[in-house]
């Protein structure tokens, strides 16, 4: 089966391909990993909604964002982002790995058994996120690993 590569070119009157069905996916998770919510027309719930949280307070002591407004909810049906702790694993439903997990669980169907893990490392800002799965169609063991900046 031929999956196409992202970012999309166009190579000898085709759009490229990816070599295999592992780097599809690693590539189809680093478009949905680095787009904000509400930044895709066709489907505004598309992305990590995490990336719309950037400019919000990061506090390193307890792990987790302040609301640097006077809303409860930065988008609707969002509530509780604010409480969620962002290291943790998506076993947790309280931590922005389960809304990772839950986003790729929709978006990328040719994972199954999907989990994720997020940890942040103080001392480097930066926080590592592993997903790990299922890909049926070749039988095999999946995982991706990744790093997001934090920002000040």
């Amino acid at each position: 089966m031929d999956h196409i590569a992202i970012p999309l070119q166009l190579t000898k009157h085709r759009l490229a391909r990816a070599t295999t069905v592992k780097k599809a996916i690693d590539q189809w998770l680093a478009v949905l990993l680095g787009t904000p919510c509400f930044s895709c027309a066709a489907d505004p719930q598309f992305g990590f909604v995490f990336n719309n949280m950037r400019f919000e307070i990061f506090n390193e002591g307890e792990g987790v964002i302040y609301n640097s407004s006077d809303s409860t909810s930065i988008f609707e049906g969002q509530e509780g982002l604010y409480n969620k702790k962002i290291t943790g694993s998506s076993k947790n439903l309280n931590t922005f790995a389960a809304e990772l997990k839950s986003t790729i669980s929709k978006y990328e169907k040719r994972l199954i058994d999907v989990s994720v893990s997020m940890t942040y490392i103080r001392e480097e800002r930066r926080i590592y996120i592993t997903v790990k799965g299922f890909i049926p169609t070749i039988e095999s063991d999946y995982q991706y690993a990744t790093t997001i900046n934090v920002w000040k």
